[in-house]
């Protein structure tokens, strides 16, 4: 245990989230992968376990509000399931919910976070359109004020656990163009006017569930609003900000498996009459792989510090999300060079690996936007 970061209460969840693991995922998750999709029972199981609630208030069933290293002992836990899709799914509680619990009227909030925290309902954050992308400011998604109602048309892509979920935090426009009109409103499964459509199949996060979303004339009470009119961009961003920090997490945990996979891999394998570790080039290309995981845990770290603090550290946690995934995409690789033709082979683990990295540089904003984001905050 990193004792300059973590406590034992940290220790005990990575026990309980280990032990989690273990019994309700390990034995389960290829088979999961293949069917592209794991069990609805397992997020009730995980409320029970305590791990939807971590970082929520316990007036709504939460616990430890506001520790952010808990998160981060719990995501890394997470990780070792294999499975990005999984972590995602699962981890979609902790991008559409927050907003509902900071933002939205208190009758509505009580109404919902605690069936989301115990697992017994699955909400979703609906913001990216089929043809914005990264670009937030420009969604075109809108929705306008009739009487008691809202009116929403328009459609979200690329939606995690847009299938099941039974709430969905959507990003509408409701003002002028650009990011200062934009609100909030949460949408229930089975609005009228509101409807799912096909299960996107992905290159990687095979076992998570994500969707495309339409709504055609949906009408939402407007006591759905989440925070006030024409001020949801604020909310968007700084629900990016946690949202990165999870992705810099699943980028570095992602090669930490990898490496450790590998090095498991390069002791058993022969080549020429000893270890394939036995060759230097072997054995340098472990410890690159292991620098490389190595700063993008610590520099993680930090900036999971800063934000425990009470800082806002844009810039810092964009290029955490940046050098983590891109610290994904070389150590998998190379772990697969390392695996030879097994690497190959859907049945390695380095295989799933490397496909679900690829997703680290394109979600939460994507490297690009990153590195434009980073050079505002560095006044270029």
């Amino acid at each position: 245990m990193d004792t300059a970061y973590f406590n034992d209460t940290h220790e005990q969840a990575r026990q309980t989230a280990r032990k989690f693991i273990a019994t309700h995922v390990s034995p389960y998750i290829e088979d999961w992968e293949e069917a592209g999709e794991f069990p609805r029972e397992l997020y009730t199981l995980a409320g029970e376990a305590g791990l939807l609630g971590a970082g929520y208030p316990e007036s709504l069933g939460g616990h430890s509000e506001g520790d952010i290293f808990l998160k981060v002992a719990l995501s890394e836990e997470l990780m070792r399931s294999t499975s990005g899709g999984l972590v995602a799914g699962l981890g979609s509680i902790d991008i559409g919910l927050p907003p509902v619990v900071k933002w939205a009227r208190p009758d509505v909030r009580d109404a919902i976070a605690p069936a989301v925290l115990r697992g017994e309902k699955i909400i979703a954050l609906a913001v990216t359109e089929p043809g914005g992308g990264s670009d937030v400011a420009s969604l075109k998604t809108r929705a306008v004020r009739d009487g008691d109602e809202y009116v929403v048309n328009g459609a979200k892509t690329f939606i995690t656990s847009g299938h099941r979920a039974d709430y969905y935090t959507v990003a509408v426009r409701t003002g002028s163009e650009g990011h200062g009109g934009i609100s909030l409103l949460l949408i229930d499964r089975d609005t009228p006017g509101f409807t799912r459509g096909r299960k996107l199949r992905k290159m990687g996060w095979w076992a998570s569930d994500t969707a495309e979303l339409f709504f055609e004339d949906c009408r939402v009470p407007a006591n759905r609003l989440i925070g006030a009119e024409n001020a949801g961009f604020i909310a968007i961003m700084t629900n990016f900000l946690s949202e990165r920090l999870m992705l810099a997490i699943m980028g570095y945990m992602t090669a930490e498996i990898a490496l450790e996979t590998s090095i498991r891999y390069c002791r058993q394998r022969e080549a020429f009459g000893r270890s394939i570790s036995g060759f230097q080039v072997t054995r340098h290309k472990l410890v690159e792989m292991a620098t490389q995981v190595d700063i993008a845990r610590e520099y993680t770290y930090r900036c999971a510090a800063l934000m425990q603090a009470g800082k806002n550290p844009i810039k810092q946690v964009a290029m955490a999300k940046n050098f983590a995934a891109q610290v994904c995409e070389d150590v998998t690789r190379e772990a697969i060079q390392l695996h030879g033709g097994m690497g190959y082979m859907r049945e390695a683990m380095v295989e799933r690996l490397h496909r679900d990295g690829k997703l680290l540089s394109i979600g939460g904003g994507t490297t690009e936007i990153m590195k434009e984001l980073i050079s505002k905050q560095m006044g270029l």
